[in-house]
């Protein structure tokens, strides 16, 4: 299923195969939280060379329904996508409406690493909550209640019938300590266990490596599902409180993780990540940012536009000093929107509320990130990924 083509150091070019077709890696894979990737069809995927995408099983099993989607063909049918899907557990959104709400933290956009930040700092009310059975979920609107245990994970994502399948786990805050983190990890292991004994044997399961930013933790929950007859792996909850610890966790896990199955990064799409990440073994990753940014006027630019890991690859585009600017987003892009609008028209729409702005940028954005995989492919291929990564990064090595 997953092969290896070449090397660069820890970095590594290979093709997963899948139902619904290959997948080159390193991979972006953007995200269709209820199938559909915010502002794009399934033609602009196609279009732009999006070989695979990651659903939400969660949102899907909220609406429309995954017994819906099951009796309409299965997700593929479903939003009109040929190619591979992946499916997360849900167990992101125990974070993300759980500890993440009560905390005042994140793990898109720039509150994933909170460097110095010692305090709990309570923002407001859980929406999910976890113990050994499962995973509650209150909806605030409606008052329904969603109860996630590993079959029913399984279920729903067998309801939907995607490619890759993830395992029912709890992703842990930066701000949890050790001992819940723990307790965490020996939940998810047990989880773990009960999705192998009870997922669809037609699809794909990924086992995901916990530990939060504790070494033996970390090695302990690599061995326990290296053990296992897992297709893939993620790693997943938190990665601690900065950069480097993101980066010390990969290289303690990845080294036990099989070399012949992919390692899938979860919720990470940062540029400085993915190049920092491929450089230590990971071939998979998928993240909003790309179509998220759009919707707060930031868009992707290459080192040639000016583009750093100071400003994050990234312009604001509402800024002022874009009334009168005819270039394109980035003169380095290919994509139909820097070949046919400027910078001017782009902050125009977005400044009257056009609708047709978000397409257009989060068109540009999805683009970029995965023309942005090619070319690392590529480097790795040719033996100068460090050449193009320092390009990219500057002087920093690994």
């Amino acid at each position: 299923m997953f092969r290896i083509k070449s090397s660069d150091g820890w970095a590594r070019t290979g093709v997963f195969k899948t139902r619904h077709g290959k997948v080159h890696t390193p991979a972006f894979l953007p995200v269709a939280t209820l199938a559909s990737v915010r502002a794009l069809d399934t033609r602009d995927l196609k279009e732009m060379g999006a070989e695979i995408i990651m659903a939400n099983t969660l949102h899907l099993h909220s609406k429309p329904g995954d017994e819906l989607i099951k009796k309409l063909g299965g997700i593929h049918e479903f939003m009109g996508f040929d190619g591979p899907v992946a499916t997360d557990s849900g167990g992101f959104q125990a974070f993300s409406l759980g500890l993440g709400m009560e905390h005042g933290v994140g793990k898109i956009a720039d509150n994933i690493f909170l460097e110095g930040l010692k305090e709990v700092n309570h923002k407001g009310k859980k929406r999910a909550f976890v113990d050994d059975g499962g995973i509650l979920f209150k909806d605030p609107g409606s008052g329904r209640k969603v109860k996630l245990t590993p079959q029913k994970s399984m279920e729903i994502q067998s309801n939907l019938g995607s490619d890759i399948v993830f395992t029912l786990d709890e992703c842990t805050s930066p701000l949890s300590d050790k001992s819940y983190t723990e307790e965490a990890l020996e939940r998810t292991h047990r989880w773990a266990d009960e999705c192998l004994k009870c997922y669809d044997r037609k699809q794909m399961i990924f086992g995901i490596v916990q530990g939060g930013e504790y070494k033996d933790l970390r090695v302990r929950s690599a061995r326990f599902m290296s053990e296992r007859d897992f297709d893939g792996f993620g790693i997943g909850g938190s990665l601690g409180k900065s950069k480097r610890d993101m980066h010390r966790i990969l290289e303690w896990v990845n080294p036990i993780l099989p070399e012949n199955k992919p390692r899938h990064l979860l919720g990470i799409g940062a540029i400085e990540d993915i190049f920092n990440s491929v450089e230590r073994g990971v071939d998979m990753f998928d993240c909003v940012a790309p179509s998220r940014w759009t919707r707060r006027a930031t868009l992707y630019i290459s080192p040639e536009e000016g583009g750093n890991p100071r400003n994050k690859f990234r312009i604001r585009i509402v800024n002022s000093r874009f009334r009168y600017d005819k270039n394109p987003i980035d003169k380095e892009c290919d994509c139909f929107v820097c070949q046919s609008y400027s910078r001017a028209y782009l902050r125009h729409l977005y400044v009257s509320e056009e609708l047709s702005y978000f397409r257009l940028a989060s068109y540009h954005n999805v683009y970029f990130i995965l023309k942005l995989m090619e070319r690392i492919r590529e480097s790795i291929e040719n033996g100068a990924f460090q050449e193009l990564k320092k390009k990219w990064l500057g002087e920093r090595k690994f």
